[in-house]
């Protein structure tokens, strides 16, 4: 979910300046369609509105859109998780290059993946 987030985060701030390329402003068009699709066809009761109000208020919504993408199985959508790879490895080619955002985690309870991360965990 986070490399999704991370990717709409990207796209959009790429996206409003002049000098993006076509690659990043194709790129962040196909992970919002693939949100889009996963949200409305969620048998977890999510809707898009989610994804709107995170657009216009991202650290505000942030925390429902994550939730509303893992209710809706978004870590196991390819192909989400490929268009968002691909916009940040066109908003980011160096990190992308450095295999920054190629991320395989399963099984696993309590993971963070990102920079800057704070977790506290109690078992």
């Amino acid at each position: 979910m986070e490399l999704v987030v991370s990717a709409l985060t990207a796209g959009a701030v790429a996206g409003v300046k002049d000098t993006a390329s076509a690659a990043v402003k194709d790129a962040y068009a196909s992970v919002q369609s693939g949100v889009r699709r996963l949200l409305s066809h969620s048998d977890a009761g999510e809707d898009v509105s989610v994804l709107e109000a995170y657009a216009v208020a991202p650290d505000e919504y942030r925390d429902g859109l994550v939730a509303a993408l893992s209710a809706a199985g978004a870590g196991e959508d390819a192909e989400l998780v490929a268009a968002a790879q691909a916009v940040l490895a066109a908003v980011d080619p160096p990190g992308a290059e450095a295999g920054k955002y190629n991320v395989q985690v399963q099984d696993s309870q309590g993971v963070q993946v990102g920079d800057g991360n704070t977790m506290k965990l109690r078992f």
